[in-house]
């Protein structure tokens, strides 16, 4: 089974709860799209502006289009998605996008968020809005669990 961790190319956590999920799953841990670094649409912007395109045109340009079929391909294909925060509006379309395919979405809060002590009442859309690394753990066991796939996802040691 295939999750899809979504986040910001600036997020450092993302690569640290994925290598954390691989070790104590048996999940197919989807993030690397993490490899286009933490700068890449800044470059792509930079790009397409000296290029004398719009926003609009560069949406509709072979980079854009690439790299939005090569996400929407592996969304398509997840059986789950988690959404690690800090993220931004990407990100939160992804996981509607999934939660709109009817997979199970969750959220996953950062300390900064927590601190903070905002609340958005959206994120109700989410099936789950966790805390920690350990309540992911959990919600993919029971995921593994509701589809009777035992040999999918098993802690290991």
């Amino acid at each position: 089974m295939k999750l899809y961790l979504i986040g910001s190319l600036r997020n450092e956590g993302v690569l640290s709860l994925g290598e954390h999920l691989r070790k104590e799953t048996d999940w197919d841990i989807f993030d690397d799209w993490y490899a286009a670094g933490p700068e890449a649409d800044d470059y792509w912007q930079k790009y397409e502006l000296n290029r004398g395109r719009s926003y609009g045109q560069a949406l509709q340009g072979h980079a854009a289009t690439h790299v939005f079929e090569f996400d929407k391909h592996h969304l398509d294909t997840c059986d789950a998605a988690l959404l690690v925060l800090p993220a931004g509006r990407s990100g939160h379309l992804e996981l509607g996008y999934c939660v709109g395919l009817g997979k199970p979405g969750f959220i996953l809060l950062d300390q900064d968020y927590m601190e903070e002590g905002r609340f958005d009442v959206m994120y109700r859309f989410a099936d789950a809005v966790l805390t920690d690394k350990e309540q992911v753990i959990e919600e993919l066991e029971t995921i593994t669990r509701l589809r009777g796939d035992t040999t999918a996802m098993s802690l290991r040691g």
